[in-house]
């Protein structure tokens, strides 16, 4: 699940005061602004005027911690520059706190270029005024659509996303950062785009937001070159591994070498990811430090989680029916398990009079865009879809999320239900689950370490008996940590491996081998027939002996 660039908003204005009719009235004591939090973190003043202009103030806990950070080496040299690897809840503003810092940095040293170009021209002006030639004309700028101008892009900064809603989404928050900003291009590059609207859009860029598959064919075809990328950023890494890109990214990792940092965000901080951070990292990641903020095992305080059970599969449509005609509802996320469900449900929807549309990796990249901008700009209330817009959809008006079908991980529960109540909003999630889905609701929970309430509807009660938790947990429905390794040597703790669980606690109750088993019995054996003689094997290496050695009696004609 993109993070978008979130912030703490708080009212730019203070409110009008009322019209003072008589003299005698007390005056009205203004009241004081709260200072602009993002001035404290030295950023340049284009930024915090796009920052304004969208209506934020004050930066989240994982900004405030990341992005003095990132920063430190851009005054102090390349040798100041720290590795980051940055952990934080969906929807917290971890992109704001990697696009902030590199945008600043690139402002500053697209600054610093400019001075010494001015500087350099001043320079052979008053030389040729010495000499009494004719002073030098600045060079016009080149086309760069003109074909024979083309050359391959060379980006600053490079970002790179694990899907591509995400990466749009993160290219549209960088668009919006750099509003203020003159010559810093950002350009996006995704599969599923025709390449030559990429490679007019590469021209010139200073920050390019990819997915590695893309990024690396544009490379092999020498349309951008990596070299001079001094900043690399690697969002939500953890799903980067989970769609198989560690061999690209480990082929990034060598084409950006000369790279002064590498800022890493993931959910957790996994064993994975730590292994990921070696082959990405300078020093194998040694020298990175490390920043956690709200791990995926702190409440969602402003999202509320609820479970209803179902008999069936029709059972849950009913139940998903009689949520979708709330009225609190402004625009909803209905997240499926498969395509093929994904696409029946939004069809059903439809039927229904439901103004609902299907997301998933199946469809191509222009529907799919068409049908996030539809969203976005409220022309679809109900968006049915896949883990694919897990993450990397920043709605704001996305009140409720159904998951309909549960996801296969229980970390992508977490940035599902992350779709809603972000910046601060308030949000309701929803699951739906049957019988045989008890095994990840349970996972869920311990994953979470947040039990999930169960409710009913009235009129709509599951008919079989679903279990609360399960027994001897602490949380979630999981076997408390004695339950599951204390008595190992006894009766009283259930284990899988007899060796370590002692008796079955459960008593045999019959079967086919069960004869053989009762006290005194003595299995029948299989004599040999009568005249049989003892086969004695040639003397040699062994052969294979059958059983019955003896010929049957041939038949009388």
């Amino acid at each position: 699940m993109a993070e978008a660039a979130v912030f703490a908003q708080v009212s730019d204005s203070a409110p009008l005061l009322p019209a003072m009719s008589e003299s005698t009235e007390p005056a009205a004591v203004p009241v004081e602004e709260i200072p602009n939090g993002f001035v404290t973190l030295g950023l340049a003043d284009p930024l915090l005027q796009a920052v304004k202009d969208l209506g934020f103030t004050q930066p989240t806990t994982v900004q405030n911690k990341t992005i003095p950070l990132a920063m430190q080496g851009v005054n102090d040299g390349a040798a100041k520059y720290i590795d980051l690897m940055v952990s934080s809840q969906t929807g917290s503003g971890k992109t704001a706190a990697f696009l902030l810092p590199v945008l600043h940095t690139l402002l500053q040293q697209q600054a610093d270029a400019e001075a010494a170009e001015r500087a350099e021209f001043a320079r052979a002006v008053e030389e040729a005024t010495a000499k009494g030639e004719v002073p030098p004309k600045r060079p016009k700028r080149k086309d760069p659509t003109n074909p024979r101008h083309f050359s391959a892009a060379q980006p600053g900064a490079l970002i790179l996303c694990p899907t591509r809603e995400l990466a749009q989404q993160v290219a549209h928050d960088a668009i919006d950062l750099v509003r203020h900003c003159r010559g810093l291009r950002i350009a996006n590059v995704v599969g599923g785009m025709p390449y030559q609207l990429q490679i007019a859009k590469l021209q010139n860029a200073n920050l390019v937001v990819a997915t590695p598959g893309r990024l690396l064919d544009l490379q092999r075809s020498m349309q951008i070159k990596l070299d001079k990328v001094q900043f690399l950023v690697v969002d939500e890494a953890d799903r980067m591994l989970d769609l198989g890109f560690s061999d690209d990214l480990a082929e990034v990792n060598q084409l950006t070498i000369e790279r002064k940092q590498t800022m890493m965000f993931s959910a957790t901080f996994a064993p994975r990811i730590q292994q990921l951070a070696m082959r990405v990292m300078r020093n194998n990641g040694a020298s990175a430090q490390r920043i956690q903020v709200d791990s995926p095992q702190e409440k969602h305080q402003n999202i509320k989680q609820v479970l209803f059970w179902a008999d069936n599969a029709q059972h849950k449509r009913q139940l998903l029916d009689h949520w979708l005609r709330d009225t609190t509802i402004n625009q909803a996320i209905v997240f499926a398990s498969t395509q093929i469900e994904c696409d029946g449900l939004a069809n059903d929807l439809q039927q229904d009079g439901f103004d609902a549309v299907a997301l998933h990796g199946a469809l191509n990249q222009g529907l799919r865009n068409r049908r996030l901008m539809a969203l976005r700009e409220g022309h679809v209330q109900i968006l049915v879809a896949t883990d694919v817009a897990a993450r990397g959809i920043d709605v704001p008006t996305i009140t409720h999320v159904f998951n309909f079908g549960l996801p296969m991980k229980a970390e992508d529960y977490t940035h599902r239900i992350g779709r809603t109540g972000r910046a601060g909003r308030d949000g309701l999630a929803v699951t739906f689950a049957e019988f045989r889905d008890r095994r990840k609701i349970f996972d869920i929970e311990a994953y979470s370490r947040q039990p999930i309430k169960a409710e009913v509807v009235p009129g709509l009660e599951p008919k079989q008996r679903f279990p609360e938790s399960r027994p001897g947990s602490n949380f979630g429905g999981r076997l408390s940590h004695e339950t599951r390794h204390g008595n190992r040597g006894g009766n009283e703790g259930f284990s899988r491996d007899r060796k370590f669980g002692g008796e079955s606690p459960y008593e045999r109750k019959g079967g086919f081998n069960d004869r053989f088993a009762k006290p005194g019995f003595v299995k029948p054996g299989f004599a040999k027939p009568a005249g049989a003689k003892a086969f004695k094997p040639a003397p040699g290496p062994k052969v294979f002996v059958p059983r019955d050695n003896k010929k049957r009696p041939a038949h009388a004609a």
